[in-house]
């Protein structure tokens, strides 16, 4: 029951950050969309509201690479997995509302939670990809977690900025996949 209740604040959250935005989201404004006391919130983030939007953006981006985990979960290699990823990646973003709206309206109310928590995504990030590299045959003196550490900083940085790269576009991604991102990485064939 406990994370049930936390998981509708966190959810409430999510919303009245899309409805008024992160420096105008209240405790009571949670609270109220929760239905749930103003105490309950303080009983699950004792640190009050900044802890509470801290948590919410760590509980979305972590809704974010689960769906990202199963649209990518039935892909027949790991080029194909990084290609489809990135292009569910940048869609993601891209149609994501409530992001949208914080960053049109408040982007530097944002970089200072995603700042922190950039290293927990980075290392989730990599903790997924290095067992999906162990079967595959990377360059002479690369380890999986070497190789899992890199393609998780080069992804995030496109999912972050895409640079002149089409994200959008399946045939663009697969040009970055195949002749940039993996080339480093994978052994010649």
């Amino acid at each position: 029951m406990t994370d049930d209740v936390r998981t509708r604040i966190l959810r409430a959250a999510v919303t009245c950050v899309g409805r008024y935005g992160l420096s105008k989201t209240s405790l009571e404004d949670v609270a109220r969309e929760a239905d749930v006391g103003r105490a309950t919130v303080y009983r699950y983030f004792e640190g009050g509201r900044d802890e509470l939007l801290a948590e919410t953006i760590s509980f979305e981006v972590a809704t974010f690479f689960r769906r990202l985990a199963l649209e990518v979960d039935d892909t027949p290699d790991f080029p194909t997995r990084l290609e489809k990823g990135l292009l569910f990646a940048h869609r993601a973003v891209l149609e994501h509302e409530v992001l949208q709206k914080v960053l049109d309206t408040e982007p530097e109310r944002l970089l200072p939670h995603l700042t922190t928590a950039g290293p927990l995504i980075l290392l989730s990030l990599a903790a997924y990809l290095e067992p999906l590299l162990a079967d595959v045959d990377l360059c002479e003196g690369l380890t999986p977690a070497a190789a899992a550490d890199w393609l998780a900083r080069m992804v995030l940085s496109f999912i972050i900025g895409q640079g002149s790269w089409d994200l959008g576009d399946p045939d663009e991604v697969h040009r970055l996949v195949n002749d940039h991102l993996l080339v480093g990485v994978l052994a010649p064939a």
